[in-house]
């Protein structure tokens, strides 16, 4: 849906691509959020999982900028995680102030069991797209990523 937006054509236009794409992005995380739910995982704990088991150990900062969350918000949720017993915390001998985090066995399986049906969605949801748009979009999502004004 078009917006009413009274502007110039630019304005219109530029309004126009940002609600699509505003709405596409919700659109789809709203479908794949559902599956994540039904895995007893927030949409952080699994990015949080996600990027422990593809990654390594790494610490939350970095994890923070990896899944696109402030380091606050990370901090509340690797302690869930933790309490869950999904990840752990593990102090640096050489310099305690550096702490990385760890998927346990535990966390390491319950990725190992959701992450195939999180994979398929996602193929079944780009598959409305063939390999060429796929790379534009990805070019196309970059190049927004990335401006600098």
């Amino acid at each position: 849906m078009p917006t009413n937006f009274k502007g110039s054509t630019e304005e219109v236009e530029s309004l126009n691509a940002f609600i699509c794409l505003m709405r596409a992005s919700d659109s789809l995380n709203s479908r794949l959020n559902t599956f994540l739910g039904s895995s007893n995982l927030s949409v952080s704990q699994f990015g949080i999982l996600e990027c422990l088991y593809h990654l390594g150990p790494i610490c939350q900062k970095e994890i923070s900028t990896k899944i696109l969350k402030s380091t606050a918000n990370i901090t509340t949720v690797i302690d869930n995680l933790e309490k869950r017993g999904l990840v752990k915390r593990v102090r640096q001998k050489d310099d305690r102030r550096y702490i990385l985090i760890h998927l346990t066995d535990k966390g390491k399986g319950k990725i190992q069991e959701i992450f195939p049906e999180h994979m398929s969605q996602i193929m079944k949801e780009m598959s409305i797209l063939n390999n060429t748009e796929k790379k534009t979009l990805q070019k196309l999502c970059k190049y927004l990523g990335k401006q600098t004004r």
